[in-house]
């Protein structure tokens, strides 16, 4: 079946992974800037990084055909200093006009503390200077519920249009904080973290299939390309309709995405 994979990190992937996703239906991917396994020392670490994102990665994906579509950031987890920060967010519109660029994220908040809580302000800034859209990455476990609510006032107070935000990661406590200030909610599917596919469906069938999505965010740690695709096969295994699983995992994610001009299939 056809679908989309609207969060992952294929720079930390090998090339079988690609194959592998574009043999199971993947019809494009999309690749946040995200955390490298290690903290970057230099703001030319960064520059390299986002060549990376925007020239290096779309050719590997290409050799599957799989289109590549990247988001720019520096992430939350390198976001706590915030002279480095600012750096970082310096050099960023030098990319933002390459063809595959979506938009700003994954921004967001690691710890919750004041320095990324500023530099979170300064990326949602950035953005609607560019009439970008944004993706928003939620802190983990104990800080989540608090982080949430923190990235939903400081969006709402810098008045961005809730239809062009997904604010990732959301777990059985944290959706209908997303859903019900009208932001788009994404679902990571992971085997020992956030969501296994069966809390990501009962996290469906409580909100609905509406301004949600799913993904893998895979990355450095234990995940799985192929998430997405399992979890359809787990909805269909519980009576859902095809036509609902591809709203789910093709539709939804398409109509966030083509808010963004660079967004074609």
């Amino acid at each position: 079946m056809r679908y989309i994979e609207p969060h992952a990190h294929m720079v930390s992937r090998t090339t079988d992974d690609y194959q592998s996703i574009a043999q199971a239906g993947c019809e494009a991917l999309c690749e946040p800037a995200f955390w490298a396994g290690y903290d970057r020392g230099s703001v030319e670490g960064f520059k390299d990084y986002f060549r990376q994102l925007t020239q290096y990665e779309p050719a590997r994906a290409a050799k599957f055909g799989i289109p590549h579509f990247t988001w720019l950031c520096i992430n939350p987890k390198e976001s706590d200093d915030v002279v480095f920060g600012r750096e970082v967010l310096s050099i960023i519109p030098e990319f933002l006009d390459q063809p595959t660029v979506l938009g700003i994220g994954e921004i967001g908040l690691n710890k919750n503390t004041k320095n990324e809580h500023t530099i979170l302000e300064e990326h949602i800034a950035l953005a609607k200077e560019r009439d970008l859209p944004i993706l928003v990455h939620t802190p983990h476990l104990e800080d989540k519920l608090k982080g949430t609510r923190l990235i939903v006032d400081a969006l709402k107070n810098a008045q961005v249009n809730p239809d062009r935000v997904v604010i990732d990661h959301v777990e059985e406590h944290t959706a209908a904080i997303a859903l019900d200030a009208g932001f788009w909610a994404g679902m990571t599917l992971y085997p020992e973290s956030k969501c296994t596919p069966g809390r990501a469906i009962d996290i469906l069938e409580t909100f609905g299939m509406e301004r949600i999505w799913m993904n893998s965010a895979c990355d450095w740690g234990i995940s799985d390309p192929l998430a997405v695709i399992k979890c359809a096969l787990e909805m269909k295994k519980r009576q859902h309709s095809g036509e609902l699983v591809e709203k789910v995992i093709y539709e939804n994610p398409r109509s966030f995405l083509r808010q963004s001009p660079n967004f074609t299939l």
